[in-house]
């Protein structure tokens, strides 16, 4: 444990020593800032995303610099496990209730609904906490999607070069007739 301690101090030092040297203008006078930002995007692997984000939910995002999207993750992750637990809890208190009218023993409503009843209802929230259990796995995957997906997206060039226009129809004009042009140039 003490190694690993001392280990830390070593490994920082040289993340610092190496990121230091990307600091001065590289060839060609281009600042390092601009070819540390290509050489990301280069480097950059959208399976490395979806593992990150298969492990640890959100990790993917943070990885893909999405870090808007980490909140929404967490939420539908944190509202999915708290109707597991709420439903859970529902179900085992309507389960105990059926089961204690079927062997004859006070229950917590005190005999005020037949055993049909409970059962349905017990039914019910066995049913939601089920579909609860659905909902976090699908987050779960859609996480992992997302990651995955956005990963591709991060070498996708959204520049200058692309123009998309909307302007009247001129051709339908001269008949008589409203129209609009949609033109997209690629330069």
């Amino acid at each position: 444990m003490l190694r690993r301690l001392l280990l830390l101090p070593c490994l920082l030092g040289l993340a610092v020593g190496t990121s230091a040297q990307h600091t001065h203008a590289g060839p060609g006078n281009v600042p390092d800032s601009t070819r540390e930002g290509l050489d990301r995007r280069a480097r950059h692997q959208p399976a490395r995303a979806a593992i990150y984000s298969a492990v640890l939910p959100g990790a993917g995002q943070v990885y893909n610099r999405k870090y808007w999207k980490v909140p929404i993750v967490f939420a539908g992750l944190g509202i999915s496990y708290w109707f597991i637990q709420d439903n859970n809890r529902e179900f085992q208190r309507y389960k105990t209730a059926y089961l204690d009218v079927l062997n004859n023993r006070p229950d917590e409503f005190n005999g005020r609904y037949p055993a049909d009843q409970l059962r349905n209802v017990a039914d019910t929230y066995q049913r939601w906490r089920d579909l609860s259990y659905v909902a976090i796995g699908l987050v779960y995957a859609l996480n992992i999607i997302d990651a995955s997906v956005d990963g591709y997206f991060v070498r996708f060039d959204v520049g200058n070069d692309l123009a998309l226009r909307a302007g009247p129809s001129l051709d339908l004009a001269a008949h008589g007739a409203a129209g609009l042009t949609l033109s997209l140039q690629l330069h």
